[in-house]
């Protein structure tokens, strides 16, 4: 059996030009720290990727600190500040607001303070895209860097967190970038690596994947390869909904990430779902990644409006660069061929 992986949200296959990069880098062998040529030839190699990262994010003439991940961005950006936020932020976000921005049934956010708030670019269930306030004081443009032509230079925001992995780099590596000179505590103190921002020896092979993966999804974006995900998508949708009537498709009609269809089938729980289209060869999730696996309803959808057996039932497809028409097709074929076993046992 032939897998078909459609859950690109969650992560991304690593791309050739990554893999590239990370390769030559494991040959490197000093510490970006050190001021021999060793460490300087591993310090150009953090900086091309800083400057890889920025073009591509839009940030010339930002600060792009690498952490860990968009998780380590979040905490670093929001620790102790107390901003407002919204329940279809993401846990890394929610886990550092006063969640109290409402969501409207379109998944669309209302935010009275900007300078004192933060919303994301892109959910990562839904794909639907926020319109981002001026001067919207952190943004997590996760989902939506390296699918949709951002510039964090034009966004007015103050922060914005960034992740490799799911653009086609390396997982265990993210940034926040923000604006020159701007005040931050630091989270992680010792070496004063990362411009006193971030300490700990720099991830060299993470950091080189990260900035190759950014130039390449540039590249994708300037190519409109998009857009033809986004007609497959579309395909897909189509196809699901003329075959299962009942099926309540989120975001329909809303301005969405080109790859993302999230549905739901009241009464069907996705989990079983996604257990059960694994076994057929498919992989998919049940909201984002990190709440995978925990039974409960979707707290994006919760906050939509929905009730608690619709948002437990919603399951997330996520399309690739590679993905192609015979699989999104197949996938349908699938899929509705379960959902139809479905609606004759609780018939």
């Amino acid at each position: 059996m032939q897998r078909v992986y459609l859950d690109h949200n969650a992560t991304t296959p690593l791309r050739v030009e990554a893999r590239a990069a990370m390769i030559d880098a494991m040959d490197v062998s000093g510490n970006p720290s050190s001021v021999h040529a060793e460490g300087r030839a591993a310090k150009a190699i953090v900086e091309k990727a800083r400057a890889q990262i920025a073009s591509a994010f839009g940030a010339d003439g930002a600060d792009v600190i690498f952490t860990s991940g968009a998780t380590e961005a979040a905490a670093l950006a929001l620790a102790g500040r107390g901003l407002h936020g919204a329940a279809v932020e993401h846990d890394a976000v929610r886990a550092w607001t006063v969640e109290d921005l409402p969501v409207d049934a379109q998944g669309r956010v209302s935010v009275a303070e900007p300078a004192n708030s933060t919303l994301q670019l892109a959910n990562s269930e839904t794909g639907i895209v926020q319109d981002l306030p001026t001067g919207i004081a952190m943004t997590d443009a996760t989902q939506a860097f390296g699918k949709l032509p951002v510039a964090f230079n034009w966004m007015g925001a103050g922060m914005a967190l960034v992740s490799a992995h799911k653009l086609g780099g390396p997982k265990g590596i993210g940034a926040l970038v923000m604006p020159r000179g701007t005040d931050l505590v630091a989270q992680i103190r010792g070496g004063g690596q990362e411009m006193g921002r971030r300490s700990g020896t720099e991830n060299l092979v993470g950091i080189a994947g990260f900035g190759a993966a950014a130039e390449a999804a540039a590249g994708d974006l300037s190519d409109g390869i998009w857009e033809r995900v986004a007609e497959l998508r579309n395909i897909l949708e189509s196809a699901l909904e003329a075959g299962a009537p009942e099926t309540i498709f989120v975001g329909k009609g809303a301005n969405r990430l080109p790859n993302t269809l999230c549905f739901a089938t009241p009464g069907w729980k996705g989990e079983t779902q996604v257990m059960q289209m694994d076994l057929a060869g498919f992989a998919i999730s049940a909201g984002s990644a990190c709440s995978s696996g925990k039974v409960r309803a979707s707290a994006v959808l919760t906050a939509m409006g929905f009730d608690d057996r619709t948002a437990a039932s919603a399951i997330r497809v996520s399309l690739g660069l590679g993905t192609t028409e015979e699989e999104v097709l197949r996938f349908a074929e699938t899929w509705l061929t379960k959902e139809k076993r479905h609606r004759a046992r609780v018939a």
